[in-house]
């Protein structure tokens, strides 16, 4: 992954994205989304003690014992948000230590084609060698993004209607709207509403609008 001329700074937010090499697919079916989320859970943290594969061939037991182990390190980045898509993804990250978010990139991106290249019989790389990293300034800025990561299934028309979106599994929204938190941190987001409600009346209300803008994209940049 190549250095990048302006670094990552510590306890800045940071909207992360990148995509499929010639935009070919990433995640093709449920079990590959699944490893995805494992390997975002998995690489949050410090200097893992295992590899993720190694990690879900243990017993129960044992991997309970690895996950209180993983607990107690530092984290690398906190993840705000964050959608798969088919050929791509978009995380909203805090960097908690220097080199975090390019680590924890580094790290599930590295991983996951491990294991997308052995099922598929593949070699090589699967994303684009540099993520793209756009520093959240305001708190605008940093509500729109969440929002925009959000609704990302139903802007591509991945998903036809926004019921469908409330329970799309690849992204954080319904940890926002459930309260299932999982590794997601979601207090930061949530003190900008008065509740969980509030914020998918925020996500929802932009909805077609941002899906228009998402139809007419190909003549704003052509």
């Amino acid at each position: 992954m190549p250095g990048r001329l302006v670094p990552l700074v510590t306890n800045e937010i940071y909207h992360v994205f990148n995509r499929g090499i010639n935009r070919r697919p990433t995640f093709t079916n449920k079990r590959e989304y699944q490893r995805a989320t494992d390997s975002i859970g998995f690489y949050r943290f410090t200097n893992p003690p295992l590899s993720l594969s190694r990690f879900l061939r243990l017993e129960l037991e044992k991997r309970k014992e690895t996950l209180h182990i993983l607990e107690s390190r530092d984290l690398l980045i906190e993840i705000l948000s964050y959608c798969l898509m088919p050929n791509h993804f978009h995380f909203l990250l805090k960097q908690k230590r220097n080199n975090g978010i390019a680590k924890f990139l580094s790290n599930f991106q590295n991983s996951y084609t491990r294991y997308f290249n052995t099922r598929h019989e593949g070699d090589g790389s699967l994303f684009l060698d540099q993520f793209k990293a756009v520093r959240i300034e305001t708190d605008e800025q940093f509500l729109h993004v969440s929002r925009y990561i959000h609704l990302n299934p139903y802007t591509n028309y991945l998903l036809n209607s926004l019921t469908k979106l409330e329970k799309y599994p690849w992204s954080s929204f319904s940890s926002y709207i459930n309260k299932s938190v999982m590794f997601v941190e979601t207090a930061l987001l949530l003190s900008f509403f008065r509740s969980p409600n509030e914020y998918k009346r925020f996500v929802f209300d932009q909805a077609d609008y941002q899906r228009r803008l998402k139809d007419i994209e190909h003549l704003i940049f052509d």
